[in-house]
């Protein structure tokens, strides 16, 4: 499903064969371009596309209901520029899944102090061979949601997602080699305050939301045929926010959508003071994200 670069410490006479993309042929080589960065901006990516947003408002159920469905994260396919790698001699094929999806279950329990409603969320995605890789993916939340006032609600949450992916990620240096199962793990968490302003049009209650928060990643990638580590020098520490819709159809059908935004981190090395003005360099996304449910 997705390809990670990871070449440092390989020489380049290794890879005078490698291949490009015939849609990125032609590209030259940025003035800026580093290949820790880049390793980085990957590495990075796709921590941020498994990260666990509820879609959810604030009060996400009624007290004492929840809901089974899915979640579903898009996502953004990487530009040609994002899958260079070896000093701009190769493409590697990010492209492979343009969602992420996972079985969920949220649950709200029933209210303390007659406005107070805490919650709880799961989500799981089994490691099922996909084009090669298997990805398995456990991802949590637990929150409160406060209503407020009429058409106002308020809350908190704190979330995390734990992501694994074997398979031939990294591909070999040669045609004739044989392909050997690398390992990328990626892991976030982070925690959200949500704001949400419940309203009936037509009859149908709609909850427009936004939510923002901080959000922590951190990766680790192993390169089966060459017992290679890749260390995220930048692993994405900052800002995460969305925005969104959540509502219930005739009583049953759970849905919510949201715009999702990490926009840049900061976690840098104390050296590294040029890059902090350029922290999105390191690792960002913008995508939208759907939730799919039964209620019960």
């Amino acid at each position: 499903m997705q390809r990670l670069a990871v070449a440092l410490g390989l020489t380049m006479s290794s890879v005078a064969w490698a291949e490009v993309d015939p849609n990125c042929q032609g590209l030259p080589i940025p003035a800026d371009y580093n290949e820790q960065v880049q390793q980085d901006f990957q590495s990075n990516y796709f921590a941020l596309t498994s990260s666990f947003s509820g879609v959810h408002a604030p009060v996400p159920h009624a007290p004492g209901r929840g809901s089974f469905g899915v979640h579903v994260n898009v996502m953004p396919p990487l530009s040609c520029e994002k899958r260079f790698v070896l000093n701009w001699t190769k493409t590697e094929d990010t492209n492979k899944s343009p969602v992420l999806p996972r079985f969920s279950a949220t649950y709200a329990f029933p209210k303390l102090f007659g406005r107070v409603v805490p919650y709880a969320g799961f989500a799981f995605l089994p490691p099922v061979a996909i084009n090669g890789t298997r990805n398995l993916i456990v991802s949590g939340e637990m929150g409160v949601g406060v209503e407020v006032i009429e058409h106002f609600d308020v809350g908190t949450r704190v979330h995390m997602s734990s992501q694994r992916t074997y398979g031939d990620i990294a591909t070999a240096f040669s045609p004739e080699e044989p392909s050997i199962e690398d390992v990328y793990l990626g892991g976030t968490w982070g925690v959200d305050l949500l704001l949400g302003a419940p309203v009936t049009v037509g009859g149908q209650e709609l909850t427009p939301f936004v939510s923002v928060g901080y959000l922590n990643a951190s990766t680790f990638f192993f390169v089966g045929d060459s017992s290679f580590a890749a260390n995220n020098l930048h692993p994405y520490s900052g800002l995460a926010f969305a925005a969104g819709l959540d509502t219930l159809l005739a009583g049953r059908l759970r849905l919510g959508a949201e715009f999702y935004g990490a926009p840049g981190g900061y976690s840098l090395p104390q050296a590294d003071v040029e890059s902090v003005a350029q922290a999105s360099r390191y690792g960002r996304l913008y995508t939208a994200r759907l939730r799919i449910g039964v209620e019960l």
